[in-house]
């Protein structure tokens, strides 16, 4: 049987006695392919049904780190493609705690100009908890908190956003579940009045995404990009990225998650239907001396369907 270390058992603890905890959603470094996990009113803005699988092994070698699986499909509905409709699923597992989210996007699309679209976008899914308590190496084992596990805890989650693009822009902001969920709420014993109700609580998280596409000669563009997380009761995340798009197939970039991490990338565009990308993480805090990890990994494939009339002849770079 695989025993998580003791940092794992720390942290168990420290959740199951303290009444605020935020908890935060997956990580993403290719963030710029997996939009629709973070903003509902994505759906459809590319005007094709877009199909992206992601995988992402965090901290490589240190035991117990997270791992992400995400899978997303969406669509544009209709002649005038002003409806989009979407679909995703993440599995996210961190030492003895396996999460699987799954949720509906849907988005209306307004045109503001000749260039310019505003959509709207709402969520509505659910997320499944499991904790395997038996992947603990514990101080005490009789202690009560940890003899019984959880086993596909459900919650609900209802998200919005607001997403404003044109062929070389983009702005949105979202909150991909607004409902504030405690986990696990049955912990208090009578002999223990120091105990909590609850593991962890999901709090809300905001983001900010934003880029911009520079034609620097046909054959080369520039796209820097940002995007930020906040939750409170965690620190501010930004990411900030620069990739430039090479014959419309070849991608190469660099990005800083700020007293975080920096990022190689590297995607090419197979052909019109396919592109496969893949990213590298190495964290410029304590943790990402050589000793404690090798580093974070990425690896994402998208697919897109095109009608005949609709075929993209110059991939859109976001």
């Amino acid at each position: 049987m695989i025993r998580i270390p003791i940092l794992f058992l720390l942290l168990i603890s420290l959740l199951t006695r303290t009444s605020l905890v935020a908890q935060q959603d997956a990580q993403y470094t290719q963030y710029m392919y997996n939009t629709i996990s973070v903003n509902p009113a994505y759906a459809g803005s590319r005007g094709v049904m877009s199909i992206m699988g992601l995988h992402r092994s965090q901290w490589v070698g240190l035991e117990g780190a997270p791992r992400t699986q995400t899978l997303t499909l969406n669509t544009p509905i209709g002649d005038n493609e002003r409806v989009g409709l979407g679909f995703s699923i993440v599995n996210d597992e961190i030492g003895p705690t396996d999460e699987t989210y799954f949720g509906v996007d849907f988005s209306y699309t307004i045109p503001t100009s000749e260039e310019g679209k505003l959509s709207f976008g709402l969520k509505a899914g659910g997320h499944l908890l499991n904790i395997d308590f038996l992947r603990l190496t514990q101080f005490n084992a009789n202690d009560a908190l940890f003899e019984a596990n959880i086993d596909n805890k459900f919650s609900p989650q209802v998200g919005i956003g607001a997403y404003y693009h044109t062929e070389k822009f983009y702005f949105g902001l979202s909150a991909p579940n607004l409902l504030e969920t405690d986990h696990f709420d049955e912990s208090t014993t009578s002999s223990d009045s120091d105990a909590v109700s609850f593991l962890a609580e999901e709090r809300i998280n905001y983001y900010l995404i934003s880029g911009y596409v520079f034609d620097i000669n046909p054959d080369l563009k520039l796209k820097p990009a940002i995007l930020t997380k906040l939750v409170f009761g965690a620190p501010l995340q930004v990411d900030l990225s620069a990739n430039f798009l090479l014959y419309d197939r070849l991608t190469l970039g660099a990005a800083y998650r700020w007293s975080a991490a920096v990022t190689g990338q590297i995607g090419f565009q197979i052909s019109d239907a396919m592109m496969i990308g893949f990213a590298y993480d190495r964290e410029t805090t304590e943790l990402g001396q050589a000793q404690f990890n090798d580093g974070s990994y990425e690896v994402m494939l998208r697919f897109e369907l095109f009608k005949k009339y609709n075929r993209m002849l110059t991939p859109r770079f976001f």
